[in-house]
């Protein structure tokens, strides 16, 4: 067999035999963490893949047998290949100490902080991780095994040795590191975790640059490379680290902000339902709606984000509500407009100035504020709302129990007269994100949702006796919007014109989802809800009245996610919404230029 096929041969068998053998031990070790329920499941896969495993490894030893090779490469040639697979062996053995002990800092912290809940959540999700280093480090283990059976190289004693050295003083480094990170966390409540895991990377060049460079024959080309290839992950690490850390630049202005909340209300949260009540005083209630706030709590949107707090603040000290509910995107945490994929720090500075002001607030989710890429997912976003929540900061009403239903914070909020009597049932309800079909393919209202909302008005009727007025709150516009404005366009009598205009600068002048929801024809057949209120399509402010039900836009409050927006003003407003005592209410807009 030639050397070239015979090689190329070795590798694809190597690569099936390392990925056979780390899959069944991975579902071993499934069927432990998951025993009982999935122990039987998990073995026999793990069964199959290991008798696989095993008609692999048969192949592979006849070829490490094989001892029939042709044109073989000179002893240079030889050398050069051993060297290039004990480099790469060298950086991952590097790589895996630095995983491993990383992966055992996570979990020192987590038992520090009493989060022994989150362990098997953290293991889970570094198993992939896992896998990815220990099919580099097995295969090239395998790959220099089979170099050392058909040719005796010259250095290999000094090449041991080194490799002995570098995994000895990895031990020692870093089992001095995690009882330095343990005290510093402990003691001094200090995380140095990029601290010692930028040392190590440190030494990781070092070591590339001198001792591994002197075994590539090429050093020039070799350190290049390498140089290369650092840098490029130095600046992709390093730059996402920087653009997901907490930024508080506007937190000067915050602290700044009076308490202008003069509301008589009072608000009580159920534990068991989730459902906060307001119970109004004689006389009007006033909810004003704001939405795409867009707060990007980075360095680049520093000057933006001050302008967007600014003009809320006037807008609420202009009206004065009694109750304020941002209708989604209240942060923008994208990288190129903001400086920053940190989608928690801007939450936090608008939850601090909510509770300066002292007004209570809900909102919904918009499909902006918890991107893919942002650095808290869904669920770590969740508990930070319940943290900042009413019984924390008395202003926020996120609910601490939620329907188990699509979405995120889909919340009921009764509005009440001061007699007890319902006046208005208030739904905020996510339109989630993306459907995942490409880029900016709309989410919707799901159908479990609708069903949702449909009980709870049957619900509030059953207890009241008769038909309780309802609006609804969510982020991205239904398709009845698009239908309404088109009647509106073309001059149709089957809609009612209120107030505003539609001027957004996409090519969809409403930007809905492409699935249909079933919530207009449900509304409707209801009876309760009066008006839907959305956001998204910041230039689009219009309300109209379609088939019975009002439509309204919010003003937007956007300086940074569209492009030249912080020049425009038109659009920039908020929308405020009067209820009365007989459950009436008035619509209009409140914008931002005088």
């Amino acid at each position: 067999m030639g050397f070239k096929n015979g090689f190329k041969s070795l590798k694809r068998w190597i690569y099936l035999e390392t990925i056979l053998g780390i899959s069944v031990f991975v579902f071993l070790l499934s069927s432990v963490i998951y025993f009982p329920g999935g122990t039987l499941l998990y073995l026999a896969v793990a069964a199959v893949l290991a008798v696989f495993a095993f008609l692999t490894i048969k192949k592979v030893h006849h070829l490490v047998g094989e001892s029939e090779i042709t044109d073989s490469p000179d002893d240079d040639e030889y050398e050069k290949l051993f060297c290039k697979y004990v480099r790469r062996l060298i950086n991952w053995i590097l790589i895996a100490f630095l995983y491993v002990f990383v992966f055992l800092m996570t979990i020192v912290s987590l038992g520090i902080n009493s989060k022994s809940s989150e362990l098997l959540e953290t293991f889970n999700g570094s198993l992939f991780a896992f896998e990815i280093v220990a099919f580099f480090l097995i295969k090239n283990i395998l790959i220099i095994r089979w170099l050392l059976s058909i040719h005796e190289y010259s250095r290999k004693s000094y090449i041991y040795k080194i490799i002995k050295r570098i995994i000895i003083g990895s031990a020692v480094y870093w089992v001095v590191a995690i009882g330095i990170f343990y005290a510093f966390e402990y003691v001094f409540v200090l995380n140095i975790y990029t601290f010692l895991t930028g040392v190590f990377t440190v030494g990781i060049v070092i070591l590339n640059l001198t001792v591994i460079r002197k075994m590539s024959y090429n050093r020039k080309k070799y350190s290049l490379i390498f140089l290369t290839v650092v840098f490029i992950f130095a600046v992709v690490a390093g730059g996402y680290t920087f653009l997901s850390r907490d930024i508080w630049l506007t937190q000067p202005y915050i602290n700044s902000i009076p308490n202008i909340y003069d509301s008589k209300c009072t608000i009580s949260y159920d534990d068991d339902s989730g459902i906060y009540t307001i119970t109004k005083q004689d006389g009007d209630f006033k909810i004003l709606q704001l939405t795409d706030i867009h707060l990007g709590g980075g360095v680049l949107s520093y000057d933006k984000d001050m302008k967007a707090l600014e003009a809320v603040y006037e807008l609420l000290d202009r009206t004065r509500p009694d109750f304020v509910i941002v209708t989604g995107d209240l942060v923008f945490p994208v990288g190129y407009a903001s400086f920053s994929f940190n989608n928690t720090a801007p939450v936090q500075q608008f939850a601090a100035f909510m509770r300066n002001l002292g007004i209570p607030w809900a909102f919904t989710y918009g499909n902006h504020d918890t991107e893919s890429y942002a650095a808290t997912p869904d669920d770590e976003l969740d508990l930070l709302y319940k943290w900042l929540s009413w019984k924390t900061s008395k202003t926020l009403m996120y609910p601490y129990v939620q329907p188990d239903i699509t979405g995120r914070n889909n919340q009921l909020i009764e509005l009440r007269n001061s007699d007890g009597s319902l006046n208005q049932a208030l739904f905020l309800i996510d339109s989630n994100a993306y459907t995942g079909a490409g880029l900016n393919k709309y989410d919707y209202i799901h159908d479990d949702q609708v069903e949702w909302y449909k009980e709870n008005v049957l619900r509030e009727e059953k207890e009241a006796g008769h038909i309780v007025p309802s609006m609804v709150f969510f982020h991205i516009p239904l398709q009845e919007y698009k239908e309404a404005y088109e009647l509106y366009e073309s001059g149709s009598s089957d809609v009612k014109y209120y107030f505003g205009s539609n001027d957004e600068k996409m090519i969809e002048k409403v930007c809905c989802s492409d699935h249909p929801s079933k919530l207009f024809d449900t509304a409707k057949e209801l009876g309760s809800t009066t008006g839907f209120f959305c956001g998204h399509d910041h230039y689009n402010n219009m309300s109209l009245e379609y088939e019975g039900m009002r439509l309204t836009y919010g003003m937007s409050i956007d300086y940074l996610a569209m492009p030249g927006i912080a020049r425009d003003t038109k659009q920039r407003g908020a929308t405020l919404i009067t209820v009365h005592n007989d459950s009436s209410s008035d619509i209009e807009q409140v914008p931002l230029e005088k």
